[in-house]
């Protein structure tokens, strides 16, 4: 997705131009690490390990890289685990943990305000664009960069040269910000700001410090 609501080439404070958000547990709260936490607690299995196998179990099967199905995701994470529970109402719960926090959209729109352009860079499937339909997000942010589209998630390091690429930019104009320290370091290794969240009062303190910083 792009949008024109915002031009590229504007010069801004601190030297960053481009503000790029994750999606869960940044934008909105972390719905497929807490629901699978959740669903482990309720079904007797290691609330520990499970979001770690989901997460393996949805690049494994290729659905975050637009090769694998949903159905293939949850088949192969239910042969590894024990998870219990229909496709549809896994799914469900998962959406439903997905909240957007309301300040966070705030923030992104003070940005554009501020002549930023935004947008977001998510490890996430189609299942981003059913949650815009449900919460009407998208309009809010200038582009938006999903793993599932494009074949290549945020494991991948050269992810980060690629969209710095699209948008136009140096990548020491974009300010990546990601609540998984090892996204913040391949953003930092190619050659992005970046700053990991981790509550809010810590990331808006640091948001403005990077914003600040001489170009």
């Amino acid at each position: 997705m792009s949008s024109s609501k915002q031009s590229l080439d504007r010069s801004t404070v601190g030297g960053v131009r481009v503000v790029l958000f994750d999606y869960g547990g940044v934008l909105a709260e972390e719905g497929f690490r807490n629901t699978l936490v959740a669903l482990a607690q309720e079904q007797g299995l290691d609330a520990d390990a499970l979001p770690g196998e989901g997460m393996r179990a949805v690049y494994d099967c290729g659905f975050v890289l637009g090769t694998g199905t949903a159905a293939e995701f949850w088949a192969l994470l239910r042969e590894r685990t024990g998870l219990l529970g229909k496709d549809e109402e896994l799914t469900q719960r998962v959406f439903d943990g997905f909240v957007l926090r309301p300040w966070m959209l705030e923030r992104v729109q003070a940005l554009n305000g501020r002549g930023y352009v935004t947008g977001i860079l998510s490890d996430q499937t189609h299942w981003l664009d059913e949650l815009d339909t449900r919460d009407h997000f998208y309009h809010l942010f200038d582009r938006v960069f999903i793993s599932f589209y494009r074949g290549k998630g945020k494991r991948d390091p050269s992810l980060f040269a690629e969209v710095a690429s699209e948008l136009d930019v140096p990548p020491a104009a974009i300010l990546f910000i990601d609540d998984d320290a090892g996204n913040v370091d391949r953003a930092r290794a190619a050659g992005m700001q970046a700053l990991q969240y981790v509550d809010r009062t810590g990331f808006e303190e640091e948001l403005e410090a990077a914003l600040s910083r001489p170009g």
